[in-house]
């Protein structure tokens, strides 16, 4: 079984599809309920059991987690010009940390064999033909393909690849003693998005205000990287001085990403509580403050990406079009 602890919830949904190949044209009209059936309403008692198989995956397929269904829906349709097909579709929905595409197949063909079951006295020459995904929605495949075909990729901008700087700061680690920030480097090269990023700059610096600001603005304003990721000194120590010297230097502060990597790591470690990172935008450079924290740090980079690609394209003037292709979204 996949280990999922470490994402984040997302919306995801996905629609599956059965087949059902009648020879005898009074099947379909049982189905229909046009005519008796031997058991009963074929397409309520269908509905029913691919709802309840939709919400029991997990209980008969080993490797699939329990998830929280949000909604399913079981639909049957009769082509007009194939007097012998039924289509079964099932649509499942979900705010989880993995998909649904695997319900959304478990309902729909639990509803074909149901419709089997209640018709076959009156004709057991019924065939279960294919049973595939349709479509399915969010999770990481999704926002791989936004991110190649548009998110801090898009076709107007000269631009195709972001700049990343790493910034630890620690008074006691070298760069030779430093894993904070060797993780971060490390995951974003091991990253699905890894093509779409470049390392420019790694460098462990002390806790010193003025010393951060003085690197933050040279980063933004000489080196102009796209994205600046700091590691350490965001706590209620005496020397966690990495926010204050991110406020002095940015334009604008995005609230929502700082609130997003503290709401992720409170429901894994209490202590998240006691992070005061901030993130926010220096013409056009992102600078988000990262935990010193190894474990932290990594689970951190599970929020920021891909959802920060997006970013790019709004600061550059693209707007929020790319992003929503696929619906629009009312938070943004």
């Amino acid at each position: 079984m996949f280990d999922v602890s470490h994402k984040p919830d997302s919306a995801r949904a996905a629609v599956a599809q059965a087949t059902l190949r009648v020879a005898n044209p009074d099947t379909i009209r049982i189905i229909r309920g046009e005519a008796k059936s031997p058991k009963g309403n074929v397409i309520e008692a269908a509905r029913v059991s691919g709802i309840i198989a939709a919400k029991r995956t997990s209980d008969i397929l080993p490797y699939c987690h329990v998830i929280p269904i949000d909604f399913v829906r079981i639909d049957f349709s009769f082509p007009d010009k194939n007097d012998d097909l039924v289509l079964i579709d099932c649509e499942v929905k979900s705010v989880w940390k993995t998909g649904v595409e695997m319900e959304a197949l478990t309902g729909a063909t639990i509803a074909a064999l149901t419709v089997y079951d209640m018709v076959k006295p009156a004709d057991d020459s019924m065939q279960i033909g294919s049973i595939k995904l349709l479509h399915k929605r969010g999770g990481l495949s999704d926002a791989i393909s936004q991110t190649s075909s548009s998110i801090g990729l898009h076709e107007k901008t000269s631009k195709k690849i972001l700049e990343v700087a790493v910034l630890v700061m620690s008074d006691s680690r070298s760069e030779q003693e430093d894993r904070s920030g060797r993780v971060i480097v490390d995951k974003l090269q091991l990253s699905p998005w890894k093509n779409s990023l470049k390392i420019v700059y790694y460098k462990v610096i002390p806790d010193e205000k003025n010393l951060i600001e003085l690197e933050l603005r040279r980063l933004c304003d000489e080196k102009k990287v796209d994205l600046i990721l700091t590691s350490g000194g965001t706590g209620i120590g005496p020397r966690d001085v990495t926010p204050e010297a991110t406020m002095e230097v940015i334009d604008t502060e995005m609230k929502g990403i700082s609130e997003a990597l503290r709401a992720h790591g409170q429901r894994r470690t209490p202590a998240s509580m006691l992070s005061r990172s901030v993130a926010g935008i220096r013409r056009e450079t992102i600078i988000v403050n990262l935990p010193g924290s190894i474990r932290a740090a990594s689970e951190s980079l599970d929020v920021l990406f891909p959802t920060i690609f997006h970013a790019f394209d709004v600061l550059r003037g693209y707007g929020h079009r790319i992003a929503h292709e696929g619906g629009d979204n009312p938070h943004v």
